[in-house]
């Protein structure tokens, strides 16, 4: 179970820090995918990058109860992305990649608590 936890947790800090880093600098890519849900650009730098970026430093300090925290932290933005996409009837790869996140980062969650 230990080295799933490993693997999954990993695979998060390099997809949500990717992700968070491209909010940061906004990435050309992702600015179109963006206003299509309504998202202002102004919003890349916090809450998005900064947001994504601190929850994938925390899962990566390996203290468990800031990698649960954050894991958490990194569940309730992407629930959140993913409602925003929603209602903008957004179905875009931006979309897909916000439900990826969110399936990553809670079975991230959901290994780290069982391993508690």
């Amino acid at each position: 179970m230990h080295v799933a936890y490993v693997v999954v947790t990993l695979l998060a800090v390099a997809a949500t820090g990717f992700s968070g880093v491209a909010a940061l600098a906004h990435f050309r890519p992702i600015l179109p995918g963006m206003a299509a849900a309504g998202v202002p650009v102004s919003w890349l730098t916090f809450p998005m990058g900064t947001l994504k970026t601190a929850g994938a430093v925390g899962l990566l300090l390996g203290v468990p109860w800031i990698g649960v925290a954050a894991a958490a932290g990194l569940v309730l933005f992407f629930v959140c992305a993913v409602h925003t996409h929603l209602p903008a009837r957004d179905y875009s790869a931006q979309f897909m990649l916000a439900n990826g996140f969110l399936l990553l980062v809670g079975a991230g969650l959901a290994l780290g608590l069982i391993g508690t």
